[in-house]
């Protein structure tokens, strides 16, 4: 076997040595090795989107971006050349969005169409545009805190001045005294329901016996002759109807005393002659008592 010599060995090292720095700067820049699909993106502006950045799908690394083509002119926009994995079909109406972190990482985001509609063919050109990040939505945000600082300012005096109010240490201090005794009488609503659960048996008993005795009375109730005791009240009132009766009626001393005007106006003459009599008797006495020592009546 006929042998190389040392100047085609070292061309053959060297040529094979290039081959390989390629590759690996390709690799570091995180540009496939293997064979993509390429098409262009137009963009107004790219915000730091640069070769080597990566291109998603629904999440997924399918791509990257593999050149920029910048006008410098200004006639035209500015395109991204990007390789898409071969196995990667992009329906039609596909956009491209640039994307980036809180870490400022930017990506290109597929957007992609309806499959309906077709499939782009390799070296087809889509719209690119610019998705507003959260570090674009936090520098929205600025302008609106910066306005509520003053305000802010003014509330924090506000509360320092309120704070060293003394009404508010003496309200602190109330609240404590409030709380000792709500502390307190928690303790005392404990010890009496400690009390309360050592009288409950003896109350219960009570109870019981206090439930025999009524059981004992309604017992006895039962017993009573109550037949007997309502006939002998319809006898009793019987008997004052009929002298309810009689007293209505000429019959008798008290009926006719009641009845009778002649009989109650002679009762009072009688009474008035009597009244009479009583008084002409303490006047006079000596006209109906007569005594004498010696035996002889005075004339």
């Amino acid at each position: 076997m006929k042998k190389f010599s040392k100047e085609i060995q070292i061309a053959l090292v060297a040529i094979v040595g290039v081959i390989v720095l390629y590759y690996g700067m390709q690799f570091l820049k995180g540009l496939s090795l293997s064979t993509d699909t390429n098409y262009y993106v137009k963009f107004k502006d790219i915000s730091g989107l640069s070769a080597s950045s990566p291109v998603y799908a629904n999440g997924y690394r399918v791509g990257v971006v593999e050149d920029i083509i910048y006008d410098y002119d200004g006639q035209s926009d500015i395109v991204a050349v990007v390789g898409i994995n071969n196995e990667m079909r992009m329906p039609q109406g596909t956009t491209a969005d640039i994307v980036s972190d809180l870490l400022g990482n930017i990506k290109l985001e597929l957007r992609l169409g309806d499959r309906a509609a077709g499939i782009l063919a390799a070296g087809d050109t889509i719209t690119g545009g610019q998705e507003q990040g959260a570090m674009a939505k936090a520098a929205e945000i600025i302008p609106q805190v910066q306005s509520l600082l003053p305000k802010l300012d003014s509330i924090l005096v506000s509360v320092n001045a309120l704070l060293a109010d003394p009404a508010i240490a003496n309200s602190l201090h109330n609240i404590d005294q409030i709380t000792s005794s709500l502390t307190s009488t928690s303790h005392e609503l404990n010890r009496l329901s400690a009390s309360l659960n050592h009288q409950m048996p003896q109350m219960l008993e009570n109870a019981d016996g206090l439930l025999a005795n009524t059981n004992s009375l309604t017992r006895n109730l039962n017993e009573l002759d109550l037949a007997g005791t309502m006939q002998k009240v319809d006898n009793t009132l019987r008997n004052v109807e009929q002298m309810t009766a009689k007293l209505n009626s000429n019959e008798g001393t008290l009926g006719l005393l009641m009845r009778d005007p002649g009989l109650y106006n002679n009762l009072n003459a009688t009474m008035v002659h009597a009244d009479s009599l009583m008084i002409d008797l303490k006047q006079h006495p000596k006209r109906y008592v007569h005594f004498s020592v010696f035996g002889k009546k005075d004339k």
